[in-house]
Parts: C-alpha cells; structure tokens; sequence
C-alpha cells in the first residue's frame, strides 16, 4: 500500500505540473507539464514518491492503443492502399538513422560498438536496453541515450506543431467527448476490446505488446463497426500524466553533470536524426499527397506510444502516422537482434 500511495503522489504532484502548464498556456500541458514537474522534484530524494509501475504504464498504454484503433473507420481502411509508397521509405530510414548513429557513438563519442549499435537504433528505449544487456552492452548508456532522444523529441514536437505549423495546442483542449457523454454499454465494449487485445498481444508476444494487441484489436471493432465511441477525453488526459510522470523519473539516481553530459552529446545524434527525419518529410511531401504535420510525425523516432499520443491530440492522420511507426518498430524489432548476434559477438 505504500509503494502505491508513492505512485500516486507521484501522479497527483505530476498533474499539478500540467496544470501550471495549463494556466501558462503552453503546448501539450497534461504531457509535457507532467515531465518538467517530476524532473524536477526527483531531485528532492526524501520526497515519499515512485516511479509509477505496470499497474498505471499499462492501463495507459492500453487505452492509447484503443483509441488508435478508434481512427482506423471503414472509410480510412479503403484507402490504406495509398500508404504503401510512403511506407517504402521507412526502410531506407532506418538503416540510415541506424547506420549514421553508430558512427557518431563509436567513431565520435567513443562507444563500443555494441553500446553503439543498441543507442543508435530508433526503437523502443525497453527492447533496446533488454537487447543490449542481452550481449553485454553498456545498459547504463544505451538508457540514458535512448532516453534522451525520446526526451528531446517529445519535448520539442509540440513546440514545432505550436509555432512553425500555429496549430494551437495550448491550454486544457479536449480531445474526444467527455465521460459523461458516453453510455455504459459503449464504455464496457471499450473495456472488453482493451482487455482483449492486450491478452492476445501479451499471448502472440508482439512487440509492445499492451498497445499493439489493443490497437489491433480496436482496428477490427471500430472498422467493422462493432465499437463507435472513443476513450474518453478524462482518460487520454490521465494517459498524458501517467506517461509525463514515468518520463520525468528516467533520470533518477543520475547526477545532473552525466545528465547534462549526456544531453549533450545526444544532442548531436538529435540533429543528425533531425536533418535524416528532414529528408525523408522532403520526400515523401513532395511525392505524395499527405499533409506535412502527418508526414513529420510518420518520420519522427520516437517512441510508438509518445508519437502516436501526439497525433491523437493534434487530429493528425493517426493511420498514416501508426502504419509508419508499425513499419518503423518492426524493421528494428526484427532484424536488430539478427544483425547483433551475427556481427557484434
């Protein structure tokens, strides 16, 4: 019981962050006030607070999965057919985000090259640490990097949307209809798809799994048209916090000096990431018929659930967007564990 009273103190200390953000009217305030707030006071060790747990992260990334699932309509689901162009792309960009980060890791910063390889790579921060611990990379490094990247693409992506593209995402927006519009029957199918989905991810041992599976599974109901009505707007705002909460806790027990460290050296890796993401948008803006924010987002390398998040708030083209991110995960799920144990032993 006191662990959990620490989670949620934890959570509740975090929404008063997205609340301040709320009043200053700053982009995305339930996510990214959550972060600045609890990186904040994890600094203060004596504070009776935790990193929330399975207990909260996978309820949250539950719900972000169905709500996915939500955008896939029988009317989005007849044109998929008009992606697959622009998903031929993801290949050669994650070879070339990969190729380019482990000769800035092991050539410029020093790396070896399994810590390089592991820190390099655009996929998830978990399978990534699991993987490199798996051929005794240095973990410490390959978190810290890896989560400085998804850092420094969270904490910049709503500022890009906010001021290049002045599409306002300030202040306290709803995001779909609130709890009180919803019938309980919509809210069990809901329910039922969510629990589902993640059982069947967990038992099919899909890359994550708890987002996946729902997502899957919400892509049949809603375009069959079994299930109509999204998470609702209270839920998404409790996900932002959740995840806002988890993010800001990465870096506890490290000194601020390798966190700066860190940060700093990542941030080369940020640009170069920056101007590969830049090409590819170039790209696919100029051979395709997408709309450019959807096209920045589908590039992004971040993490599945932070991005698809985003576009979930700003009414992006969520199925372009996913597909990618899908692409994206499993190019690097798949054939980063191969070229590790073939090369890197």
């Amino acid at each position: 019981m006191k662990n959990y009273f620490e989670m949620l103190l934890a959570i509740v200390i975090a929404t008063i962050g997205s609340i301040t953000f709320i009043y200053l009217n700053l982009p995305l305030p339930w996510l990214l006030g959550s972060i600045f707030i609890t990186s904040i006071i994890i600094r203060f060790e004596k504070l009776p607070i935790k990193k929330p747990n399975h207990y909260f992260t996978t309820p949250a990334r539950v719900i972000i999965g169905v709500t996915i699932g939500s955008a896939f309509t029988p009317t989005i689901l007849s044109q998929l057919d008009n992606y697959i162009y622009s998903l031929m792309l993801v290949v050669p960009y994650v070879i070339l985000t990969a190729f380019f980060g482990i000769l800035y890791y092991w050539k410029l910063l020093g790396f070896d090259k399994k810590t390089a390889y592991f820190a390099s790579m655009p996929g998830g921060v978990i399978e990534m640490v699991l993987l490199g611990e798996e051929m005794k990379a240095n973990v410490a490094k390959i978190t810290l990097v890896q989560s400085s990247r998804l850092l420094f693409i969270v904490l910049s992506l709503p500022f890009i949307i906010q001021y290049i593209f002045h599409i306002d995402i300030s202040g306290n927006k709803t995001i779909t209809a609130p709890l009180s519009t919803l019938d309980i029957s919509d809210m069990i199918l809901l329910l039922i798809v969510g629990i589902l989905g993640a059982i069947i991810g967990k038992k099919l041992k899909l890359p994550a799994a708890y987002l996946m599976g729902p997502m899957a599974l919400s892509i049949i109901a809603f375009g069959t048209g079994v299930v109509g009505s999204k998470p609702p707007d209270e839920l998404l705002k409790f996900v932002q916090v959740v995840l806002g909460t988890t993010i800001g806790f990465t870096f506890i027990g490290v000194k601020i000096k390798e966190i700066v460290k860190v940060l700093l050296s990542t941030l080369g890796h940020f640009v170069i990431l920056a101007i590969i993401s830049g090409i590819f948008i170039s790209i696919a803006f100029g051979l395709f018929d997408f709309n450019v924010l959807s096209i920045l987002l589908a590039f992004s390398p971040g993490g599945q659930a932070e991005i698809n998040l985003i576009a979930i708030l700003v009414t992006a083209n969520i199925p372009y967007i996913t597909l990618h991110h899908i692409v994206r995960l499993v190019v690097v799920f798949n054939f980063a564990p191969f070229l590790a144990k073939r090369y890197l032993k």
